[in-house]
């Protein structure tokens, strides 16, 4: 098709029809190599290519004609295939073609278009919207790029190092990470964001007794793990982010147990100052089947001869690792964890805002502490090397 577009105008001066019937061959053909699965790529483009199959596009719609921003036509995930509902007229060849190339909106899609459209009329007229500005505001700059230019996630390795392309993560508000914090602890406030807020219990899937102790579970909005999710202990108390002695041993041993039936369980914490984004007490609980780099035999921290990058201390026992935390807390220290089953890392390290951070980062949280950085721009995210990722963890040491 590359050779063929150049000359369909000359071909169009002859004989429009044969013109119009090459351009769609061209179309059909180039969206099914660029887009098409490995199976329908090997099932149709053969054929097209030597004029043996042809192919049509269906794309134009009743109401909105070629603005194909306003499809209604929706494609809803219903076992190895979609079903569509909708209406494509007119379909030039359709009655003709072996195959057709079909526009559709994903539920989901569906959906940020229906919420956008409510949102336009009632700004237009004046009118507030039910919904948390910073929400709106990641909403905003949604539409700013277009839903379509979301790109998916993608993850590679980079010698023991995961690095995540993760743009969707790119939106999330900064809360408290913005600031320079003094200390590891600071007073709850009601006033700032907190999961007790009313519009934040609709992003609670799961509420109640779980081993013991009240728990409140919270979709990750901007998730970077499978199972992604905030573990929120006694919410009610409106307790500030500063770990207790209770809430460590249940974490700890709350891995233990859950690890039988959720193989890869594991938990974050971010003490204050060390990129915890809110300051109401929680966790982030996450499966990763693989294990976090920081896990791995090759550090000398679990047996291995290899210099871990960061300060990091292991702990199997959960009496011996509090009494390590305890210092930290009197010491004024910021430090992150990260609970795996009978055990717990222990990252102490300097304050955030006291480090430049490279523009290819947001911030370096338990995630980045054990060994997973997150990138939300596509160029960085292909390019960060190994040595980019030592050298600032080496930096995020307190004595460094």
């Amino acid at each position: 098709s590359g050779d063929l577009l150049p000359n369909i105008p000359a071909v169009a001066k002859g004989n429009i029809a044969i013109a119009y019937l090459l351009m769609l061959l061209c179309e059909t053909g180039l969206i099914l190599a660029t887009n098409g699965s490995e199976e329908a790529r090997k099932e149709w483009l053969p054929g097209l290519c030597q004029g043996e199959k042809l192919g049509c596009l269906s794309a134009v719609e009743p109401e909105c004609g070629s603005d194909f921003t306003f499809l209604t036509t929706n494609a809803t995930l219903d076992g190895d295939g979609y079903l569509l509902n909708g209406e494509k007229s007119p379909v030039s060849l359709g009655m003709q073609a072996d195959f057709t190339i079909l526009l559709a909106k994903t539920k989901l899609e569906a959906q940020y278009q229906e919420i956008y459209e409510q949102y336009r009329r009632a700004f237009c007229k004046g009118r507030d919207v039910a919904v948390v500005d910073e929400d709106l505001l990641v909403f905003l700059k949604i539409h700013a790029i277009g839903f379509e230019s979301i790109q998916p996630a993608q993850e590679r390795k980079e010698d023991i190092w995961k690095i995540q392309f993760n743009h969707l993560r790119s939106f999330r508000p900064r809360r408290m990470t913005r600031f320079v914090h003094e200390g590891i602890s600071t007073p709850y406030n009601e006033d700032r964001f907190n999961f007790n807020k009313p519009f934040m219990q609709q992003e609670c899937f799961w509420s109640g007794d779980l081993e013991g102790r009240q728990v409140d579970l919270f979709y990750n909005k901007y998730p970077f793990a499978d199972l992604h999710g905030l573990l929120v202990l006694d919410r009610d108390k409106c307790l500030p982010q500063l770990l207790g002695y209770d809430h460590h041993i249940y974490v700890f041993e709350l891995c233990k147990i859950l690890d039988r039936t959720m193989p890869g369980i594991g938990v974050g914490y971010n003490s204050y100052g060390a990129y915890a984004s809110v300051n109401h007490l929680h966790f982030q609980m996450f499966v990763d089947t693989e294990g976090l780099p920081v896990d791995d035999p090759c550090w000398k921290h679990n047996g291995g001869n290899r210099d871990y990058p960061a300060e990091c201390h292991v702990f199997d026992l959960a009496g011996t690792s509090w009494e390590f935390i305890r210092t930290l807390h009197h010491n004024m220290q910021p430090y992150n964890l990260l609970y795996m089953p009978g055990k717990v890392y222990i990252f102490p390290r300097k304050t955030q805002g006291t480090v430049d951070v490279p523009e290819w980062s947001s911030g370096f949280t338990w995630y980045e502490l054990a060994g997973g950085m997150i990138s939300f721009n596509y160029d960085d995210y292909k390019h960060l090397a190994s040595d980019q990722i030592e050298g600032i963890l080496s930096q995020l040491k307190v004595s460094a």
